[in-house]
């Protein structure tokens, strides 16, 4: 099953992990991945904690746990490659609108990632 089969027919909760220049680091709940191809994800970005680091280190990962029993899901190893500020390509890619929570005034990026490896949540690729 290819990446984006995958994110469209699975839900779930992931988590990224970042880290700043210094290595101290930081995660993050995110929906899951644009899947740009089979070896391109992007995520919408708030300007905070995660994108600042991604900005100063480009390394990331990326946790998804698949709904319901057990621990079914990916790990996904990520490299920064570029980003966008497009509002409009940025709205065109969101899922949802959301309540107040999130402010409609914060700058949003689309973040995109080269994806070095993909393992399953538990345990190794073999």
């Amino acid at each position: 099953m290819d990446l984006k089969e995958y994110f469209e027919s699975k839900k779930g909760v992931g988590v990224l992990a970042t880290a700043d220049e210094s290595g101290k680091v930081n995660t993050a709940v995110y929906s899951r991945p644009h899947v740009m191809s089979d070896t391109e994800i992007a995520f919408i970005m708030a300007d905070r904690k995660s994108h600042d680091n991604v900005t100063k280190n480009p390394y990331a990962a990326f946790l998804f746990k698949e709904d319901g029993p057990g621990y079914s899901g990916k790990r996904l190893s990520l490299s920064m490659t570029r980003e966008e500020d497009d509002p409009e390509l940025i709205s065109s890619l969101r899922r949802k609108e959301y309540a107040d929570v999130y402010s409609t005034d914060r700058k949003r990026y689309l973040v995109y990632f080269s994806v070095d490896e993909v393992l399953p949540l538990v345990g190794s690729a073999e």
